[in-house]
């Protein structure tokens, strides 16, 4: 592929794949989200009543041009851009129709019901599978498709709570605040969504193969065990679980948050050449040359006595002291920056990670960009979160050919809203 000329509008790459997203909340939206800002047209299907549940997850609200608050609340709009929602009563006859032709017409189908659930409505992988076997089907659901928790409900606080992440986050036991947390986001069910779009681009491209979809069975549990990384290794290879640790690292040391004169700082050193650069530049030569702390096996062995020397330094300069003076000498260090902090940081506005949107309850909407950086098919953002059935009409209509009587008749029946 060559890159598109100065005149001509780079195509996403996605451009040629339509999504049938039926999922809500965060997991599959998200990976339906990440399908459409790579340029594929995104259906997404919502209860008419109330939609996708994290319309309601507020305060804050979305507010409309007169500043006064949406039924939108700010958690729905962070994973459902360059979608077209259309409201659909999956529990009518005809709702049912019209969602199985919607899936005719794509390549792709999301959801996230509970097992077995979408059977009695003919949206079942196997029901589909029969007649349209290109389809690319991915189930997102707490425990999978099969095992002993299959039929229960999955949500990540309760997944990074089984799943083992949370024994290893928070205060270590005998300190302030000791005991197991939970990570400030729903990392789970956003992990899971970028396994899901990762595992519907390699369906899409084994398709090109055998001329077949297939399912796809994900679940958050898989995700929350798949992603515990080293600490899972750790715990396999010696048998010994691992422990909190506030913010240490299990594996390398110094790698942790410093109290600083003004407030706190980040120290992440990976190597042993980084650790001797810090002790020069901080004035401790010496330490670099300690036998208890000239490995980074060393000073794992050795943690305790070092990290107090070292809080003991870091407290006599500010964080933008230390900051400058350690960057400058090549040692990985950084500030805890607040989310006003972040917007406001020279990198990440120069990464323009946050962007403005027509939206249809006002001129401009505020939303954090995709961190995916192509050259010839870059990210494009072409829709706002849609309303609740803001596209019901336009999509039926072009998609389904239904004409203005027959769309009127089933709006008035409330199998459309």
């Amino acid at each position: 592929m060559t890159a598109a000329s100065a005149d001509t509008p780079p195509r996403g790459a996605l451009s040629h794949i339509r999504v049938l997203d039926l999922s809500r909340v965060l997991a599959g939206p998200w990976a339906a989200q990440t399908l459409g800002d790579l340029g594929a047209e995104i259906i997404k299907v919502e209860r008419p009543e109330t939609g996708d549940d994290t319309r309601t997850w507020g305060p804050p609200y979305l507010k409309d041009a007169q500043g006064e608050p949406t039924r939108d609340a700010a958690y729905y709009l962070c994973t459902n851009r360059n979608k077209k929602s259309i409201a659909v009563d999956l529990s009518s006859a005809e709702g049912q129709q019209l969602v199985r032709d919607l899936a005719l017409q794509c390549d792709v189908l999301i959801e996230n019901f509970k097992v077995g659930s979408l059977q009695q409505y003919g949206l079942d992988y196997d029901t589909l599978h029969a007649i349209h076997p290109r389809l690319v089907y991915c189930s997102v659901t707490g425990f999978g498709q099969t095992g002993p928790y299959a039929q229960r409900a999955g949500y990540d606080f309760l997944i990074q709570g089984m799943g083992g992440l949370m024994s290893i986050t928070g205060q270590p036991d005998g300190t302030a605040g000791a005991g197991p947390m939970k990570v400030g986001v729903a990392l789970t069910d956003i992990l899971t969504g970028l396994y899901a779009s990762t595992s519907i681009l390699a369906a899409l491209q084994a398709r090109e193969v055998t001329g077949r979809g297939q399912h796809i069975d994900l679940a958050l549990l898989d995700v929350g065990v798949a992603c515990l990384a080293n600490q899972s290794m750790n715990y396999l290879h010696s048998g010994v679980a691992p422990r909190r640790m506030g913010n240490a690292h299990p594996n390398t040391v110094p790698y942790q948050d410093f109290p600083t004169a003004d407030g706190h700082m980040i120290l992440a050193m990976g190597n042993d050449g980084q650790f001797a650069r810090f002790c020069k530049t901080a004035g401790r030569p010496e330490w670099a040359g300690d036998a208890r702390f000239v490995t980074n096996a060393a000073r794992v062995q050795n943690r305790v006595a070092l990290i107090e020397l070292m809080r003991a330094l870091t407290v006599t300069r500010s964080t933008r002291e230390w900051v400058a003076l350690l960057e400058s000498a090549g040692v990985p260090c950084g500030p805890i920056n607040t989310l006003a902090d972040v917007f406001e940081d020279p990198q990440v506005q120069a990464r323009g990670m946050q962007i403005h949107m027509d939206h249809a309850a006002r001129d401009d909407v505020a939303l954090v960009a995709s961190p995916i950086r192509m050259s010839d098919t870059p990210v494009q953002y072409r829709l706002a979160p849609p309303l609740l059935g803001q596209h019901t009409r336009e999509v039926l209509g072009d998609m389904l050919a239904l004409d203005e009587e027959t769309l009127t008749s089933l709006f008035e029946k409330g199998v459309l809203a």
